[in-house]
This record gives C-alpha cells, sequence and structure tokens, in this order.
C-alpha cells in the first residue's frame, strides 16, 4: 500500500508542474502586455519596462517556469502586482471558502446519490427506478450555472426564503448563505452518482461471490451493506475523485453569480487585470487540490479493493 500511495505521489506531483508549465505557456499566448495594463495607457516606456523586470516578465519563458517553481520550493508564491501583499496571504485567505462550498456540495450530493442509486437497483424496473433515472438525467443535463440563476430567482427573489449574495457573519448566517451555492453546484452530481452507482449495482448483485452468499443463507440486508455496496460505490468515489476539476470550475461561475468570496472568484478578477502571480499561484494552490482528491480516491478504492493496487 505504500509503495502504491508512493507511486501516486510522485505522478501528483508532475502533473502538477505540467499543469503549471501549459498555464504559463496560455497567458503568454493571451494578447496584451500585463504592465501596460496595470499602469494604463498614459506610462512612460521607461516606467512600463521598469515593470517587466519587477514582474520577471524580461526573462525567457523557461527561465520564468524555472525561478518559480525554485520560489515554490522555498513557500514563496509572489506578490500581487497591485497591492504588494503576498499571494499565499491572498489565496489562502479565500480558499477556505471555496473548499467550504464544494465540501458540502460534495457530502450532500453524494449521501443522496448513493442513497437514490442503491434503492434504484434494488427496486429495479418499478415507479421509484423510473423517477430517479428521470431525475437523473433532468439535473445531468443543467448547467451549475443556470440551476444558480434559477436557484436566486426562485427561492431568493420570489420566495425570499434564503439569501443570495455574500457569505455571511457568523455560523448559521454563513450556513444559510450556503445553502443555494451549494446545491446549484451538487444538484448535477447527484444524478451523476445515482447512475453509475446502480449501474455498479446490477453489475456486483450478478456476481459469483454474491450468489455464493444467498446461498449459505446471509442475511439480504448484510448482503447488500458488505457484498454488494461496497464494491458499487467504488465507481462513485473515483467518480467524485476526479469531478473535483469540475467542481472547483463551476465555482467559478456560482461564486460570481452568488457574489460570494473564493478563490474562484479571485482567479477572474486576476485573470481580467492580468494580475499574473495571482493567476499563477491561485491555479497552483487549486491544482494541487484536485491532485491531492484524485490521490485519495484512488487510496480509498484501494482501499477497498486490494485488487486495485495489486495490479500497479
Amino acid at each position: 500500500m505504500l509503495y502504491y500511495a508512493g507511486q501516486r505521489l510522485v505522478l501528483s506531483v508532475v502533473i502538477v508542474m505540467v499543469a503549471v508549465s501549459i498555464l504559463t505557456l496560455m497567458m503568454h499566448v493571451v494578447p496584451g502586455d500585463p504592465a501596460v495594463m496595470i499602469l494604463g495607457p498614459r506610462a512612460t516606456p521607461e516606467l512600463i519596462e521598469q515593470t517587466r523586470v519587477a514582474m520577471g516578465l524580461d526573462k525567457p519563458l523557461p527561465i520564468q517556469l524555472l525561478t518559480f517553481f525554485g520560489n515554490i520550493l522555498r513557500g514563496d508564491l509572489g506578490q500581487d502586482v497591485f497591492t504588494g501583499r503576498p499571494v499565499s496571504r491572498i489565496v489562502f485567505e479565500q480558499l477556505p471558502y471555496t473548499l467550504i462550498l464544494i465540501s458540502v456540495s460534495i457530502l450532500w450530493s453524494a449521501a443522496l446519490g448513493i442513497l437514490l442509486g442503491a434503492y434504484s437497483a434494488l427496486r429495479r424496473n418499478t415507479w421509484l427506478d423510473t423517477l430517479t433515472g428521470i431525475l437523473s438525467v433532468g439535473t445531468i443535463s443543467i448547467p451549475a450555472f443556470v440551476m444558480a440563476l434559477y436557484a436566486v430567482l426562485i427561492f431568493a427573489v420570489w420566495l425570499g426564503w434564503l439569501p443570495a449574495i455574500g457569505a455571511g457573519r457568523g455560523f448559521w448566517d454563513g450556513i444559510s448563505h450556503l445553502i443555494l451555492p451549494a446545491f446549484a453546484i451538487g444538484v448535477a452530481w447527484v444524478g451523476y452518482v445515482a447512475r453509475i452507482v446502480r449501474a455498479s449495482m446490477l453489475e456486483v448483485m450478478g456476481e459469483p461471490h454474491v450468489r455464493m452468499a444467498r446461498a449459505f443463507g446471509l442475511p439480504e440486508r448484510r448482503i447488500t451493506r458488505s457484498h454488494i455496496l461496497k464494491i458499487a460505490v467504488q465507481p462513485a468515489v473515483t467518480l467524485l475523485g476526479t469531478g473535483v476539476a469540475h467542481l472547483f470550475s463551476a465555482a467559478v461561475f456560482v461564486e460570481v453569480i452568488f457574489a460570494r468570496p473564493g478563490i474562484g472568484a479571485l482567479i477572474v478578477s486576476a485573470v481580467n487585470e492580468r494580475n499574473y502571480p495571482i493567476v499563477l499561484g491561485a491555479v497552483l494552490v487549486t491544482t494541487g487540490i484536485i491532485v491531492l482528491a484524485t490521490l485519495i480516491s484512488d487510496l480509498v478504492v484501494a482501499w477497498l479493493d486490494p485488487r486495485q493496487r495489486e495490479g500497479m
């Protein structure tokens, strides 16, 4: 298990480095000089050149990448070009809002999706199975930002049940502000998880070890819990681990719509301002979290099914 975890960890580090390198290249392809956008069109050429030197943009792209990765090893993500504050402090001030939003979205959608998928498989071809299938396909086809707009319109504007703007102050106020964004992000994943758990359970229910367990007279509830569901949830765990990237992308739109603080809104603002240090730092942290979530999901699946790690 430790060897398997080490393999996945090395691969995760490589993925983060490649992702940051590709992002740096893409940012240099985008038209426009960051120094000019920062200083304005009336800035003198001398001042523009000084700003480019201060940001390290006068150096070749490979040198910029090596300098950036070297600073990362020292725990330095750079400084905001507008305020001069450390990028790491700015990013980690906004990150908890996004992590809480994504965590709540994953928890409620996974719990409900596994429950619906399991009952749908156990009650195959009944009205519950049909209803679950219709709801799953319907929710999967609706993007998060569309769901967010309708959630604001219905629950905040028309009914006035929940707040729609900001993150709230205090624990209970924060929860009330979290309900609509978490619903908008997680509702599609209920359908994803339900469909994949249903398909996996139907496949596992026909496996020889399940028929043998029934032949030995084990209670049906124990068979479902220990011999069917434990294996059937593995594809759902993998889906959620790899789906963290999609959750982060959905959080970008949702945070803008609900005017919530978070790393998604921070990236959007930094891209509009061509604030390279903020964009690189935020994407580096986000990519690290996504890769870490994928690593955790792989380790959980390997723990549930030792055959997964033995095949590596």
